[in-house]
Formats: structure tokens, sequence, C-alpha cells
């Protein structure tokens, strides 16, 4: 499967299991175990949007674009710069 292929099931994929939308992807890695995919899902949106806070999770597919894996690994807000904190 293309890796431009896997991001768009990874994005599909975030979506159904959250029931968030996926917003962005942010990183794509190749090892032995097949790819992850870091993604970006609404969690909570807020007025003004800025204030809107994102959760980070990271797809892991096999090279046929089965999913094998869905973790939660942080949140942050819309306009923070540094996902150190929430």
């Amino acid at each position: 499967m293309e890796p431009a292929s896997l991001v768009q099931q990874a994005r599909q994929q975030v979506s159904e299991l959250t029931g968030m939308p996926a917003e962005a992807v942010t990183g794509l890695r190749r090892d032995d175990s097949g790819w992850t995919v870091t993604v970006e899902a609404l969690e909570l949106a807020r007025v003004p949007s800025t204030m809107d806070v994102l959760g980070t999770y990271e797809i892991t597919l096999s090279d046929e674009g089965r999913l094998l894996g869905l973790r939660h690994v942080g949140r942050h807000r819309r306009s923070a710069t540094d996902h150190g904190g929430s």
C-alpha cells in the first residue's frame, strides 16, 4: 500500500474508533512491525477555535493497511506551540 493511502486509512480509522474528526497527520514512520501514523483529532471544540483541544493518536497499520493498534499519546490546545503541556 502506498504511504498516501496508509495516511488516508489512518485518518479514517481514528475518526471511526474515537468518534472525533481527524484534523491533521503529523507523522509517518515505518519499522519492523508496520507503519505508525500520528494523527491529531478534535477532542473538544471551544470558542475561540484557538482554544480547541486536540488529541494526538498513534495508529499502527500493516503494509496492507490493516489496523494493528491505536494509542492516545496526549492532548494540547490548538494554539500551543509546544505539545509538552495542555
